[in-house]
């Protein structure tokens, strides 16, 4: 398998592009002198037409090596910008020199140089191409050996206009695609390095909750321990009442260890990268089951119907939702519905309502993409819910309004196999 960095993908994209360039340049030398060729006699056709074919072959064999191996360092791309410069120039030389039309061409290799090439590396090509072209003024050689001023002028004014369009027309297909390129690549690595600034911050929160969950095992040991020594000091001795609590005691410890056992086991499914396939109606089933425990009288209605598709999940999308489900409860205890929908791209919609006074301006919109401060204590919990969803290849949209808020969980859809359908 072969490596390359990001220069060298750069230069292997940009290979295509240049070729494109150079046989356009070509293109338009060969037809310069044919039609040259039938106004005026050429004093060296021949030369011109050797060097244009020259310049095709190396042009080709430029784009085989970009393709096949391309360099690792910016000084053979510039290198190869300067042979443009030096052929152009010398078919110039052979075909009017300064006064031909076509004069401009210099112009696309130092256009292309500086998009692709260091800023140093561009002025030298730069300062290059003016000296090729006071080289032209300087030696002068005359385009044909019989002098008809009227048919040159004629053939000037109309080169002029033909060079115009064509550079300008090779400025927009060649400059224009390879910036848009270097545009979308820039914008790639600002997402990557966002989304690794975000996965740092959740290494962070997740390092801080294995501590505190690890301080925590002892304290509810302990508690378990002496709720067992007073229920056996006070058998057959405590009222009902205080029977009642001591069991509510007993259940609430255990869905404490059932909460530490929970992420030791998200731990291990994240660093093991494990997927379970489910179908919504069993994941929400699932999702239902642990609300029931975490909220026993919660006001939370679960719609039946539901759609007949699979998702990939794991321990730490549940806690997601779950963390959602609990924002909402907090924000309206009186009514909260959770349902599923497949949405018009084809994937799953999992919609969290509540009648709450909504969002805050700071999370509404696409929550969950910065930690932010709530006086509902809601910027954390978003922040990781978002971050789990996005890992899952998923997203996080809120819409508040006078009603409520509504949270949508966008997953993609999956295959029994685990493989996931492409909307």
């Amino acid at each position: 398998m072969e490596w390359l960095t990001h220069s060298q993908t750069g230069f292997r994209q940009a290979a295509r592009y240049l070729l494109g360039m150079r046989l356009a340049i070509i293109a338009t030398q060969l037809v310069a002198i044919a039609v040259a060729e039938t106004t005026v006699t050429l004093a060296h056709r021949a030369e011109a037409l050797i060097l244009s074919l020259l310049y095709a072959v190396l042009a080709t064999l430029a784009w085989l090596w970009f393709s096949r191996r391309p360099p690792e360092t910016f000084a053979p791309v510039s290198l190869t910008l300067a042979t443009d410069l030096f052929l152009i120039g010398w078919w110039l030389y052979f075909t009017g020199g300064y006064t031909n039309p076509l004069v401009s061409l210099l112009l696309l290799p130092i256009a292309v140089a500086i998009i692709l090439v260091p800023s140093r590396q561009s002025i030298v090509l730069t300062v290059t191409g003016v000296a090729v072209y006071t080289a032209l003024v300087l030696w002068h050689t005359p385009v044909m050996h019989d002098h008809h001023s009227a048919d040159l002028a004629r053939l000037h004014l109309v080169g002029m206009w033909v060079t115009f369009a064509l550079t300008a027309a090779i400025l927009l297909l060649v400059v224009g695609t390879l910036s848009r390129r270097l545009r979308l690549q820039q914008s790639q690595l600002s997402q990557f390095r966002e989304n690794r600034l975000r996965d740092e911050q959740i290494i962070a929160l997740g390092l801080s909750s294995a501590a505190v969950a690890h301080r925590l095992g002892t304290p509810l040991n302990t508690m378990t321990l002496l709720l067992d020594e007073i229920r056996s000091h006070t058998e057959g001795q405590a009222s009902v009442a205080l029977t009642e609590d001591f069991d509510l005691m007993g259940q609430q410890l255990n869905l404490c260890s059932q909460h530490l056992q929970q992420l030791t086991k998200a731990a291990i499914e994240a660093r093991t990268a494990q997927l379970e396939i489910l179908t919504v109606k069993d994941w929400l089933a699932r999702l239902r089951e642990s609300a029931t425990l975490l909220w026993p009288s919660g006001p939370v209605q679960w719609p039946g119907a539901h759609p007949d598709v699979s998702v990939a999940v794991d321990a730490t999308l549940d806690q997601a939702v779950l963390n959602l489900l609990a924002n909402a409860l907090t924000a309206s205890p009186s009514w909260v519905a959770v349902r599923s929908q497949l949405s018009e791209s084809g994937r799953v919609e999992v919609v969290v309502e509540d009648q709450g006074d909504g969002l805050e301006t700071a999370l509404q919109g696409t929550p969950g993409e910065d930690i932010v401060d709530s006086h509902h204590g809601l910027g954390v919990g978003l922040f990781l819910s978002n971050a789990t969803i996005q890992r899952l290849g998923g997203n996080l949209r809120a819409k508040a309004s006078e009603t409520g808020t509504t949270m949508v969980i966008d997953l993609p859809v999956a295959q029994a196999q685990g493989e996931e359908i492409q909307p």
